[in-house]
């Protein structure tokens, strides 16, 4: 059983900052990559950061300059750094992650949080 943990959402005004951490437990082999993506309301989910176990980072165009994501992999923990917070930002951000498992070594399966909140409002 997999589980990934987010963390850190909350209401925020214009301008602000909020920090996101996702753990992820269970019976974990390796993890190829870990990310962020978002929903806002009535929206499609959209990719916000990615981060390979040994790549370069990928971000969306409407985040860039603004977030950061970083790693943790001895921790199995993924943080979104969030700064100069638009009220577009609203949204539920998800952790996601690429990994296998003891019980299925052979396969790589993308595992999903439940969602935290953010909010950008004055």
């Amino acid at each position: 059983q997999v589980q990934l943990v987010e963390s850190g959402g909350g209401l925020v005004q214009p301008g602000g900052s909020l920090r996101l951490s996702c753990a992820a437990s269970g019976s974990i082999l390796s993890i190829a990559t870990m990310g962020w993506y978002r929903q806002a309301p009535g929206q499609q989910r959209e990719l916000v950061a990615v981060m390979p176990s040994g790549g370069s980072t990928n971000y969306a165009d409407s985040v860039k300059g603004r977030f950061t994501i970083t790693r943790d992999s001895p921790k199995k923990t993924v943080y979104l750094q969030m700064s100069s917070l638009k009220p577009e930002d609203t949204a539920v951000y998800y952790c996601n992650a690429n990994l296998r498992t003891w019980t299925d070594p052979r396969h790589y399966r993308e595992y999903w949080g439940q969602g935290t909140q953010v909010t950008v409002s004055s």
